[in-house]
């Protein structure tokens, strides 16, 4: 994936603000931005911007993706998180799990 189209669009001071305001707002969950692979065929998503319970598995999200992007059952979708794989059955943005493996400054977790 080349560079966030997220980061490029936005300032990171103000990356950082609005996820600190989020987070302040919403302590319980954690503020996603979803953008597909740059040779990716599947259909655009019509929301990049998540606010996703920390208590939420990898799997379970990829579901919410899948609906977004209206994507039938014969084509298969991953999600890379730092050019990782991450485990579907692990929370997904769980502080102690996942998040703690793949440290972000921007205070948002981009997938």
């Amino acid at each position: 994936m080349a560079k966030s189209s997220f980061k490029l669009e936005h300032p990171l001071e103000r990356r950082q603000a609005e996820a600190a305001r989020i987070r302040e707002k919403y302590p319980d969950r954690i503020p996603v931005i979803v953008e597909k692979a740059d040779k990716s065929d599947v259909p655009d998503i019509d929301k990049k911007k998540y606010l996703v319970p920390a208590d939420l598995t990898v799997g379970q999200f990829v579901y919410v993706v899948r609906k977004r992007i209206k994507l039938s059952a014969q084509k298969a979708i991953f999600v890379f998180v730092k050019n990782t794989l991450p485990p579907t059955d692990k929370r997904a943005f769980n502080e102690n799990e996942i998040l703690d493996k793949y440290p972000n400054s921007l205070g948002w977790f981009v997938m």
